[in-house]
């Protein structure tokens, strides 16, 4: 087993707390590290964990988990946690976990899981699910793009915008849902469940002049890929069309994300719905 051998893979550091009288990682954190690569898994498919289970039909139940022991994490060391799925049943789903430090193995999980519906009466795997899991594993693209107008992807997008604005952030919805939407270009990011996981918007602001907003991400999924694909996807339509250079008002705390896609603040923070705000260019 080798580092390589997943495509999901989680970095953590060993936390004091994690380490026993003996000085090395205590035995059951190996389990909690493996259970931090599943939930890492389902980001990587990019399924939002509630939503997307509910559109199941059912949740994953551990039935079964082995450890073995090969070597000793000790506090300070760098691990990486890799999870892949390596057997699908007609109710379980088996997945192997690895354990590194470098490319030295210190512990593998085997977990069995079983699909059941609310009642805990197990069900046979929704055949979305297997077809997901195989893709990904196969090394597949997990979210496909649509690029299009109001009238067909707007009930999608505004579905994440309310989540996202709305109710998590409290921006009234009179002002999120804006008389801009019929004449903006929308892209929105679909996961293979056909969720909507991701969107933004690209409107002209001036002569050459594009604007991206109100780009949201299903709160499952940010730190992942998602958002910087929407965000390319806006900035080759600007850039298609014939637009010089793209702004947008950037919510303070995304600033980061927005610099590393190449865009530059300019000018001071100000309030918009109540949340922070700087303005943010990119040539192109």
């Amino acid at each position: 087993m080798q580092p390589e051998d997943f495509r999901c893979k989680h970095r953590l550091a060993v936390r004091w707390s994690e380490v026993d009288a003996q000085k090395i990682v205590f035995n059951a954190h190996y389990m909690m590290y493996a259970d931090v690569a599943v939930t890492e898994y389902w980001r990587q498919v990019a399924m939002p964990y509630e939503a997307s289970w509910g559109l199941l039909g059912g949740e994953l139940y551990v039935k079964k988990a082995d450890v073995t022991y090969h070597a000793a994490a000790v506090m300070g060391d760098v691990l990486d946690v890799g999870i892949r799925c390596v057997k699908q049943g007609n109710t379980s789903l088996q997945f192997e976990c690895g354990i590194f430090r470098g490319r030295q193995l210190l512990n593998t999980v085997q977990l069995v899981y079983v699909f059941a519906d609310a009642s805990r009466t197990p069900q046979p795997v929704p055949q979305a699910l297997r077809d997901l899991l195989t893709a990904f594993e196969a090394g597949e693209e997990m979210v496909r793009l649509e690029s299009g107008n109001w009238n067909d992807l707007g009930r999608s997008a505004e579905r994440l915008r309310v989540d996202v604005f709305v109710r998590e952030q409290g921006v009234p919805p009179e002002i999120e849902m804006d008389e801009y939407d019929p004449i903006c270009r929308h892209v929105v990011a679909f996961n293979r469940l056909n969720q909507a996981v991701g969107t933004g918007r690209l409107i002209g602001d001036g002569p050459g002049v594009g604007r991206i907003g109100r780009m949201a991400v299903a709160r499952e999924l940010r730190g992942s890929r998602v958002g910087r694909q929407v965000l390319d996807c806006l900035v080759e339509a600007a850039r298609t069309r014939g637009d010089r250079e793209v702004v947008l008002h950037a919510q303070c705390h995304a600033q980061n994300f927005y610099t590393r896609a190449g865009f530059v603040p300019e000018g001071e923070v100000y309030a918009e719905a109540g949340i922070d705000h700087i303005t943010m260019r990119r040539v192109l």
